[in-house]
């Protein structure tokens, strides 16, 4: 199973639309993680058109429409791989830790807000993920996606794809309303 990891693209404000080449990407998998800020709802009405199979979290910077159809925090079983999807997880110091007791059963956490991408394991062996932002980089120097593989309940093949400067600024898939 084919993924696709997203968070922090706050659409329209940081940018009019998502990349080409993460478009292309939501084409490939067959499930969409997003991991909130979304900021508007359109993007979530187009990735449910488009991709296979979305799960998605609301973020800080989401408002009632959203959090009215995201939960805070999505639990999914991927063929035994349990994965959950929450916006913050605090400041990084400590996060391994936290998260392991906040999530016990959870295989894989994925998460966003720092807009800084992030792939740590904790004594417990639970794995976080922050893919970053494919939108707006702040102080990265690129924007930032993953794609990953499940296979045999296990996640394999975690890649993180930078972005060029030029792409998180362009519109290349369907417009999103403002």
């Amino acid at each position: 199973m084919r993924l696709l990891v997203m968070a922090d693209t706050h659409l329209p404000t940081r940018a009019r639309d998502l990349p080409a080449e993460v478009w292309a990407a939501v084409d490939d998998a067959h499930l969409v993680v997003h991991a909130g800020d979304w900021v508007d709802v359109s993007l979530l009405d187009l990735l449910e058109g488009r991709a296979a199979r979305v799960v998605g979290v609301h973020g800080n910077n989401d408002g009632p429409a959203l959090r009215a159809r995201l939960p805070e925090v999505a639990r999914v079983d991927l063929g035994g791989l349990r994965l959950a999807v929450v916006h913050e997880t605090g400041p990084a110091h400590g996060r391994e830790r936290r998260c392991a007791a906040a999530f016990p059963d959870t295989d894989v956490l994925v998460f966003g807000h720092s807009h800084i991408p992030w792939d740590t394991t904790a004594e417990s062996g639970l794995r976080l993920l922050n893919p970053g932002s494919p939108t707006d980089r702040r102080r990265q120097p690129h924007c930032t996606y993953l794609t990953a593989v499940v296979c045999d309940g296990a996640l394999v093949d975690v890649t993180l794809h930078r972005l060029p400067r030029a792409a998180s600024r362009s519109a290349s898939g369907p417009a999103i309303a403002t």
